[in-house]
């Protein structure tokens, strides 16, 4: 707690710093145009075309051959680069990112989504937001830092996997077969943190990420005898499921807190309107204050942060038109609650479902994992990072609502926490996985210099 409360304290002005080196901007620049063509959908083409690309900077750029691998596995790969330190004095710190991307239709959007289009201050693309963008920063840090040849204490590892977006296989072997490649001790992921400005040019802060949800789906499934529709019966899988999921719709979750959610409410309340301020207030003095964390649930902007949400997203039942269906099945997706394991949910899904409704579970990515730690030196060095290009920005803690490659490492041992430096001019502008992704260009080459500084304030190195 003593960092969040140096926190509330901090306003110093941040130290202007001077805009990337043209050459690095346009670098930065090409292999974000390389990525973004190469439609790297995990079980299509896959990432392994960008991690190869990728592969030929660093080599090129002076990196030996035993520090720069392409992991292959399944039908895309991952791409691990070490920057060693002379005299290393720390365990390594982990750079986390992916290169897969969601797929996109052309016709579903009004430019070619695998084409870098630069137009109005953005760059449009899939993947540029995520998290293209935020991988390409990571790698010009690296290079940066090779190339000024700065005297670090511990080494720096990147490690973009190629399936974050399904099935994160390449997350689970970071932990798994590939940890004695890096045995690192801290992690910090480009698919979390970040900013926005509202549409009055006021900061609403950046966010650290500590914590992100389980993501765990279940069916529930009604099971009938069936029969001839012209004889139609009370007992009837689809009204049975129906009933379960009307349920659902109604049903909540209790409301919690830990470390990071009452940090995230006192230090996002002052930015809010008052009446949800006064509720984020109020629950987090008092978790107990159901009023107030409803009152916070029913914000389009804060759904999810206080307590588990589960719901229906997939539909099927009966075999003919003319037939009693004999089974019916909803696929229900929950975002769990760090620390709450998908074991508990599923008895409470069931208690909900009722007795002619069979719970299953289908997956869950982690289990209840922990919130990683704030510390003072991840705090402060996002904090210096942060304030370099916006002087006194709020900096707040958070939990995601969704699901990274971090919560694998997190569950295994390795404080994790969402560290990106990109913003949105408008916080409501969020396309990832959407039609027209984009990002600013102005935020993506700050967001540059972001990354530079940052692992220089994380690995010993002098500052500017």
């Amino acid at each position: 707690m003593r960092a969040l409360i140096a926190l509330a304290a901090l306003c110093a002005a941040g130290t202007a710093h001077a805009a990337p080196a043209t050459e690095w901007r346009a670098r930065a620049d090409g292999l974000l145009a390389d990525a973004v063509a190469v439609p790297s959908v995990d079980g299509k083409t896959g990432a392994r075309p960008v991690a190869e690309r990728l592969a030929r900077e660093f080599l090129a750029a002076g990196f030996p051959a035993a520090d720069v691998r392409v992991l292959p596995y399944k039908q895309t790969a991952v791409l691990m680069v070490r920057l060693k330190a002379a005299k290393p004095k720390r365990g390594a710190v982990l750079l986390l990112g992916h290169m897969d991307v969601v797929d996109a239709r052309p016709e579903d959007w009004s430019r070619d989504p695998f084409k870098l289009i630069a137009e109005g201050g953005y760059y449009y693309g899939r993947g540029t937001s995520d998290m293209k963008g935020g991988f390409i920063a990571q790698a010009i840090a690296l290079l940066r830092l090779k190339a000024e040849g700065l005297t670090l204490d511990r080494d720096v590892i990147l490690f973009a996997t190629g399936d974050e977006e399904s099935e994160g296989e390449g997350a689970a072997k970071i932990v798994g077969e590939w940890r004695p490649l890096h045995n690192a001790v801290i992690a910090l992921n480009a698919d979390g943190g970040g900013g926005s400005i509202d549409r009055a040019g006021r900061p609403l802060g950046f966010r650290l990420q500590t914590s992100e949800k389980t993501y765990a789906s279940f069916t529930f499934t009604a099971r009938n005898r069936g029969g001839h529709s012209s004889r139609p019966r009370a007992d009837n899988a689809i009204y049975a499921l129906a009933g379960a999921l009307e349920r659902l719709s109604a049903y909540r979750f209790a409301p919690m807190l830990n470390e990071t959610v009452k940090a995230y409410l006192e230090n996002s309340a002052p930015l809010r309107q008052p009446e949800l301020a006064a509720a984020m207030r109020a629950f987090a003095r008092d978790p107990n204050n159901i009023a107030a964390a409803d009152r916070i649930d029913a914000d389009d902007g804060e759904i999810g942060m206080i307590r588990t949400t589960c719901v229906a997203t997939l539909l099927s039942g009966g075999h003919a038109e003319n037939a009693l269906p004999q089974t019916a099945t909803a696929t229900v997706n929950c975002r769990i609650f760090p620390g709450v394991s998908a074991d508990r949910v599923q008895a409470e899904l069931q208690a909900v479902a009722g007795k002619d409704v069979e719970v299953t579970r289908l997956n869950a990515f982690g289990d209840g994992t922990q919130p990683s730690p704030l510390t003072d030196e991840i705090v402060g060095a996002y904090t210096e990072a942060v304030r370099a290009r916006h002087p006194g920005v709020a900096i707040i803690p958070e939990m995601t609502p969704g699901a990274t490659d971090g919560g694998r490492l997190r569950a295994n041992g390795i404080p994790t926490y969402g560290v990106d430096g990109l913003w949105r001019v408008d916080p409501d502008d969020m396309r990832a996985h959407g039609k027209d992704e984009r990002i600013l260009i102005e935020a993506f080459h700050a967001d540059l210099d972001h990354w530079y500084d940052l692992i220089r304030n994380m690995s010993g190195a002098p500052r500017r």
